[in-house]
């Protein structure tokens, strides 16, 4: 069958994911490559002091995604879109969108980005014994009760972004586990939400009163796989404006973006980690056991069938480094020379290589904004050396590139030497993996793991939404997600591998010990220099 056959008998499947600034969808074949794709732009609002998306932006910027994608098919195939295999919704995790007995949105949207949750996330860390970060929808809810908000009394349901969508096209209140992990604690054992820390949190707000258990208003958890309801005929007139989609669609449960990101990399099976590296940096790893200890720099989450994952997230990575190329930029252009940026990063990045394993005793610190691993809730982007330090070009980008990546390893150094965390392979993604080679090696020093790229993982989420939109349609009886992966979606495909080199394993250990001795620095900084 081809590809304009295959749209016309609905074989197809679509993954539309909410990002932060940008709602993509998504259609791929039964091969799982892209057939068409579609985008909206979109940005949060800053609101009474809450940072939140409007009902209103979040549905006309669906409909103008699926409309651009929509387009896209009739384009490039002469056919008008009128039914798929499954849909998949996915989106930022976290966040609060409570609704009352009538189905109306109680407060407005409070989305990840907003950090007003602080006493909440630390009286419930200590409460469960788990690390609660701020954004999670748990730390939201709980912030309203110690708040004493009045519409805390009211709420029959809340959910996250992609909960919400699922909700309004299909009528089920239920959540994929992985985005169910940034609600509330997941236990891995019984791929549910944890039961003896929900009793905890019952029992600290019964002397509210209020007329609900937490049970009773979180969404029910379904795994990867599970059938999660279909696109009902109110669902597909909201979707498609024209009316060309027909209703009865299955759809897969709606997922986080950690977990689509997992899939797009192929990292969901136990011992494996993707690396996202752009203008903030994180890393995930699938646990084969539980952590010893709480860790407030590592947050707890899940794969999509819910296998334990530990990941360590950290605000700034590129922008620092992507300013100084742009110096350099600036240069080139004052005598008159006309620069390809793609060839400047790969000059720069590979000059890199030449480097002293410990970047030559230079110190750079990529902070635009605070970084809470190394306690930090402003920053100042920073460069210092001695005189003694060996400052040349080499050592320059080096610093900037490993400086990208030094409070993400101090969240791994935890994982990996603390927790003794096995990792066999690591995924890289984003733009620090760009330019072939230069951010694969330093993420394998940094890690002392191998790195690897795969070619979907430009992909992104939306992809990776679509794949398992695809896995509930297309599973054999028992094929595990990690399978369908392996063999039907990336055909055995390892990617370009990097193996970590010792002598640059050691360097990355001296500049972290550097990295650390020098927070201070940075701290009179933030202090110093005042915006």
């Amino acid at each position: 069958m081809n590809q304009k056959e295959a749209i016309a008998a609905g074989k197809t499947f679509l993954g539309i994911e909410f990002g932060s600034t940008r709602i993509k969808a998504v259609l791929i074949g039964e091969d799982h490559t892209p057939l068409a794709s579609g985008s909206h732009e979109w940005e949060n609002q800053l609101e009474n002091g809450i940072w939140t998306y409007s009902l209103e932006a979040i549905w006309n910027g669906l409909q103008d995604c699926y409309r651009d994608m929509a387009a896209d098919v009739e384009k490039k195939y002469g056919e008008t879109l009128t039914s798929v295999g499954s849909i998949g919704f996915s989106a930022m995790m976290h966040g609060y969108m409570a609704f009352d007995k009538e189905d109306k949105l109680l407060v407005p949207f409070r989305t990840w980005r907003n950090t007003i949750t602080e006493e909440a996330a630390d009286k419930l860390t200590a409460e469960l014994n788990f690390n609660i970060p701020q954004r999670w929808s748990v730390s939201h809810l709980y912030q309203a009760i110690l708040n004493k908000e009045e519409h805390v009394k009211d709420v029959t349901f809340f959910t996250t972004l992609a909960g919400y969508i699922h909700w309004k096209l299909t009528g089920e209140k239920v959540i994929g586990i992985g985005d169910a992990s940034g609600m509330f604690p997941i236990d891995s054992s019984t791929r549910d939400y944890d039961a003896a820390m929900m009793e905890k949190f019952d029992a600290l707000t019964a002397p509210c009163g209020y007329p609900w258990k937490l049970r009773e208003i979180l969404p029910k958890v379904l795994l990867a796989g599970d059938n999660a309801g279909s696109l009902t005929e109110e669902g597909a007139k909201l979707l498609d404006t024209s009316g060309s989609l027909k209703a009865g669609v299955p759809i897969c449960p709606p997922e986080g973006d950690a977990g689509t990101g997992m899939v797009a990399t192929n990292s969901v099976a136990v011992r494996t980690g993707n690396v996202s590296a752009g203008t903030s940096i994180f890393a995930m790893i699938v646990l084969e056991n539980a952590l010893k200890n709480v860790h407030q720099e590592i947050d707890m989450v899940t794969t999509p069938v819910g296998d334990a994952v530990a990941m360590v997230h950290c605000n700034n990575c590129t922008s620092d480094l992507n300013a100084w190329v742009g110096i350099f930029r600036e240069f080139a252009e004052s005598f008159g020379i006309e620069v390809d940026m793609n060839k400047l990063f790969s000059v720069l990045y590979n000059k890199a290589l030449q480097g002293d394993a410990d970047c030559g005793g230079l110190l750079a610190y990529n902070y635009f904004s605070g970084e809470s691993i190394t306690g930090f809730e402003e920053g100042r982007p920073l460069f210092a050396r001695s005189a003694e330090s060996r400052f040349n070009l080499a050592n320059f980008m080096r610093v900037h590139l490993f400086t990208a990546l030094g409070a993400l390893k101090n969240g791994l150094d935890i994982l990996l030497k603390e927790e003794s965390v096995k990792v066999d392979k690591i995924y890289g993604h984003g733009g620090l993996f760009k330019t072939p080679v230069v951010g694969q090696r330093f993420m394998a020093a940094a890690m002392n793991t191998p790195v690897s790229l795969m070619e979907t993982a430009g992909e992104g989420g939306a992809w990776g939404i679509a794949v398992l939109a695809a896995y509930m349609q297309n599973k054999a009886e028992g094929e595990s997600l990690a399978d369908y992966l392996n063999n039907k979606v990336f055909g055995g495909e390892a990617g370009v591998t990097e193996e970590p080199v010792a002598e640059e394993v050691k360097g990355f250990d001296d500049f972290l010990k550097l990295y650390n001795a020098g927070l201070p620095i940075e701290r009179a900084a933030v202090e110093c220099i005042k915006l």
